[in-house]
Order: structure tokens, then C-alpha cells, then sequence
């Protein structure tokens, strides 16, 4: 039997899963789990990744405990960075949530109008795409002398095996890859006047970067939606949820949709292992999870949703506002977005759930009308296949055949990858 170590890291906690293949099937165990976090310093929101290479450092002796591994890979949300002076990291990481790019987006927009951008890359506009948080660091001065820029996983990679790869799926999110080439825009880097050395060749996932510990390390998709919707066993292209502190709701296509259509609706073309994934962010669970850690910090989220049910208020947010990004108080923010304040605690998270179903809803019948397809089923995965209250409300909304799998799908694409080598 061989053994494979799946590491995914979200935004709240990150996960060492053990995987296996008996009669065609994948197997898991989850053999370490640590906590994650934003953490906020100085007036900023900021990553402390030596701690994330702790941790993933102790989950790997542990699954080495128990296991002969016979490779390893990561995968990290997207977006965020690390700044590299040859080996040494600038410092601090900034999280994707701080609101550092606010200042500069409308002048790389005056250097580069949007819709051009989006022509050239078909990624989604969110305040914090990589291309933002770049032009943000260069107006700082902070990527004087720096040599190299690797996503969080990358650099996690970089620190086990000491290669330094760019992976071809997480690069995707960062709004400047072309959709064309799947390289890295040169036009793009030039124009924003980025220091051209920082963006190399973009790795496919699958490639081998060495060893840590007598292990084979290699690159998944590590973008963790992109080995989210490699870890769903559909059989067709259906359309899909990764449901977790973010909503990804899409579709597997064949190439990029960078239509005038495709832009207004802010749909994202991220890649996949072999496929464009035809995508939305939407808020997701952060909303709820805010909530619980502000108003009910004692109570499971089982007990908050049972009780959620039994509420009576059926006014809606719109999920993706913008001042629910990065709140001081969750609750304060759906106040000022409500006509009705809530009278009881769990009308909140009623509320953030219908809206949730809700944006759900919307995004479908966007991406049936970019896409000229129509789609029978949703598959759900992630967090958020388990909530039962919250996939009833979304098959009601969207006329969809949900189908919940509350299963690691994260952890099984980036086996899945390491498998199929």
C-alpha cells in the first residue's frame, strides 16, 4: 500500500490528511490539525508564516509516525505572498483582508483600465488581488531588491525542499496571468512597472521539487479551490460550491469566458488541472462564523443553526457588500445593511444564511446566461456541505439538484494529483 500526505491550509485552521488507494477508491485520515489565522499588527492584517511552517512541519512528523510517505504537496487559499530578498522573507505577510490596496486601485485602473485587464486575464475584480496588493508594495518601496515573490504555498514548498516553483493554478488568482499564454502578462508587468525577474515560468501541477526528509515533494493544484474541484466525483461538468470562509461557485470550461457579460457579473476564469474553472467568490461562511465569534462565542454551530431554523425573519443582505469584508463587528455591519433589526440573536444568522442562498441563486442564473448552458445539479463540498439548513435553503432558492459531499475534497484533488503522477 502507498501512502500519500495531503497538507491544506485554510483561513481557519489547516489539515495533514494521510490518503490511500484500495480498489480504485481514495482513502483519508486526518493524522494533524492546527489553528490559523489572521492576525492583526501595527494597524494591519498580516499572515505569521513561520508559524504555518511550524505547524506544517510538526503535522509531517506526525503523519511519519505512522506512515511511509511517499510524497507530500500543499495547498493554501490563493492570492497572498511572500516576499523573498534572495533567502530572507520581507516582512510583514500582509492578509488578503487588510485594506492596504484601497489606495492604489483606481491608479493601476488609470494606468490600465479594468476592463482591458480583464480581457488580458479574465480574473474577477476583488480589492485584494495579488496585482493590487503588488502595485501597493511597489508604491511602499518594499520590492526594492526583493528577488522573488511565491505564493503561500510556494513558499511553505520552498522552505521543505529550498525550489522555488510557481504553481500554474494558484498564479491564476493573482489577475496577472494571461489567459492565452497561461504565463505570466508580460504587457501587464511592464505597464505597472513590477520588477519583470519576479515572474517566471509557471509550473504545472504534478512537477517534482524534491525532498524534505526522504519524502518526495511535488506540486498539486495548490490553489485550494482548484484541488477542491479535483477532489468532486462528478461526472460531468456540473456546476459547483467549495464552501468554506469563501463561496466558490462555478463550472468546468474548456477556456476562459472574458465576454463584456462575464466581467459585469465579476466572474473569475481560474485554472485547473487540465480546465478553466468559471468562478464566483462569494462571502461564504465568514459571515456566519463572524457572527458565532461575536454574539455566540459559547454555542455550537449545530445548536446556532437549529435554532436559526425555528427564527422568523426573512429579510436578506446582499452577501458580497463590501463592508462585510473585514468588519469590526459582523453584527453591526448587517444592522446598517438591514431595513429591520433583528429582534432576536439567531435572526442574524437566519438572515446570513438566506442571503447566502440567496447570492447562490443569482451567480447560477449569471453563469447560465454567460455560458448559454443550463445545469441540473449543484455539488456542494466543504464546510458548508454540512450544514444541512443552509443546502435546503439553496436548493430551494436555486431549483437545483444539491448534492452534499461532506467530504474532504481538498485534501482528495491534492492526493488525487499525487496519485496520478
Amino acid at each position: 500500500m502507498k501512502y500519500y500526505l495531503a497538507i491544506d491550509i485554510g483561513a481557519s485552521s489547516g489539515r495533514h490528511i494521510i490518503g490511500w488507494k484500495d480498489n480504485e477508491e481514495i482513502h483519508t485520515e486526518e493524522v494533524y490539525r492546527f489553528n490559523n489565522g489572521i492576525i492583526e499588527e501595527d494597524g494591519h492584517l498580516i499572515w505569521d508564516v513561520a508559524y504555518l511552517l511550524r505547524e506544517v512541519k510538526k503535522g509531517i512528523k506526525e503523519a511519519k509516525k505512522r506512515y511511509r510517505i511517499e510524497s507530500l504537496s500543499i495547498d493554501t487559499w490563493g492570492v497572498d505572498y511572500v516576499l523573498l530578498k534572495e533567502e530572507k522573507e520581507v516582512l510583514p505577510v500582509y492578509a488578503y483582508r487588510d485594506k492596504r490596496t484601497g489606495r492604489v486601485i483606481d491608479e493601476v485602473h488609470s494606468i490600465i483600465p479594468f476592463e482591458q485587464l480583464y480581457q488580458r486575464t479574465g480574473c474577477q475584480f476583488q480589492p485584494f488581488n495579488t496585482i493590487y496588493q503588488l502595485y501597493a508594495d511597489k508604491k511602499q518601496g518594499r520590492l526594492q531588491d526583493v528577488t522573488d515573490f511565491l505564493m503561500i504555498p510556494e513558499y511553505l514548498l520552498y522552505k521543505l525542499t529550498g525550489v522555488k516553483k510557481k504553481e500554474f493554478t494558484n498564479a491564476t488568482t493573482t489577475g496577472l496571468v494571461n489567459c492565452e499564454s497561461l504565463q505570466f502578462d508580460k504587457f501587464i508587468v511592464e505597464r505597472l512597472d513590477l520588477p519583470a525577474a519576479l515572474f517566471g515560468r509557471l509550473s504545472q501541477p504534478q512537477e517534482e521539487l524534491g525532498y524534505y526528509e526522504g519524502i518526495r515533494v511535488v506540486l498539486c493544484a495548490t490553489h485550494d479551490t482548484a484541488s477542491a474541484v479535483e477532489g468532486i466525483p462528478m461526472k460531468d461538468h456540473e456546476l459547483y460550491i467549495s464552501s468554506g470562509t469563501w463561496s466558490l461557485l462555478g463550472v468546468k470550461t474548456e477556456k476562459p469566458l472574458t465576454d463584456i457579460n462575464s466581467m459585469k457579473a465579476n466572474y473569475s476564469n481560474e485554472g485547473g488541472a487540465g480546465y478553466n474553472r468559471y468562478q464566483k467568490n462569494i462571502m461564504g461562511l465568514w459571515l456566519i462564523n463572524e457572527l458565532q465569534r461575536e454574539i455566540c462565542p459559547d454555542e455550537k454551530i449545530n445548536e446556532i443553526v437549529e435554532k436559526a431554523i425555528k427564527s422568523s425573519f426573512e429579510e436578506t443582505i446582499e452577501a458580497n457588500d463590501s463592508s462585510l469584508l473585514a468588519p469590526v463587528s459582523m453584527k453591526e455591519a448587517f444592522d446598517k445593511l438591514l431595513k429591520t433589526k433583528p429582534e432576536k440573536v439567531y435572526d442574524y444568522f437566519r438572515c446570513g444564511y438566506n442571503s447566502l442562498a440567496l447570492s447562490y441563486k443569482q451567480a447560477i442564473e449569471e453563469l447560465e446566461n454567460n455560458t448559454g448552458k443550463s445545469y441540473q445539479k449543484l455539488y456542494i463540498v466543504g464546510g458548508g456541505a454540512k450544514n444541512h439548513f443552509l443546502n435546503q435553503l439553496t436548493e430551494k432558492a436555486t431549483g437545483k439538484k444539491v448534492v452534499a459531499l461532506p467530504i474532504e475534497a481538498t485534501a482528495i484533488g491534492n492526493l488525487k494529483i499525487q496519485m496520478n503522477r
